[in-house]
């Protein structure tokens, strides 16, 4: 009898013969690269290489590289995904659309818990705080530069817009979550968000002396 040969693969979701054993290499190969790469020059096809699978399984099962880094350091929340949702409004609202949404995020418990790790990571010098510190500038500060961006503003600028915001909403993390800084460890979302939201809402609109 003549041998059969296997028709063409059809296109659409990958093959999941592999089931969890695939998603345990993909993430072991990802925790490898990062931790050799950095968070900047790891990529999915590297991963892929490293796990011996197709990369369309790695996106099949994590999306992007930020949710397989996300997977990988346990991360309780993605950050990358609440400040996207806080850039959906318009230009004159938008400080106070991020100062809510991150400080509010920072309330759920099962986030701060591990949030608070993450922080101190960030600040450290550490293997682990420099990638971490890679992620969330690539991730988050990359978003908000876009955004600045499409009002019409030059990158350069952009960019250091965007630094002057996570360094004001980083600092008020850290100062009341990690230091329990009195009184911003006390205060309400609703205040602490009234207080700092026009001096963001000035970094982004490249007001120098925002009130």
């Amino acid at each position: 009898m003549a041998d059969v040969k296997p028709g063409p693969r059809r296109r659409g979701r990958p093959r999941k013969e592999s089931g969890s054993d695939a998603r345990t290499a993909i993430t072991a190969a990802a925790s490898a690269e990062f931790a050799e790469k950095g968070y900047d020059k790891t990529s999915l096809r590297g991963i892929a290489r490293r796990a011996q699978v197709d990369s369309a399984l790695v996106h099949h099962y994590f999306e992007s590289k930020a949710g397989l880094f996300a997977e990988v350091v346990k991360l309780p929340v993605r950050p990358d995904h609440i400040v996207r949702s806080a850039l959906n409004v318009p230009d004159d609202r938008l400080g106070e659309s991020l100062v809510r949404t991150v400080l509010g995020a920072w309330e759920r418990s099962s986030v701060k818990s591990i949030g608070v790790t993450v922080l101190r990571s960030a600040v450290s010098d550490s293997a682990a705080g420099r990638l971490i510190r890679q992620f969330l500038l690539r991730e988050l500060k990359g978003s908000v530069t876009r955004r600045i961006e499409a009002s019409g503003v030059d990158s350069a600028e952009a960019d250091m817009r965007a630094s002057l915001v996570l360094t004001q909403m980083a600092g008020a993390l850290i100062f009341r979550h990690v230091l329990d800084l009195e009184p911003l460890a006390s205060m309400s979302v609703d205040d602490l968000t009234a207080r700092l939201s026009p001096a963001v809402q000035g970094h982004l609109d490249g007001v120098s002396d925002a009130k």
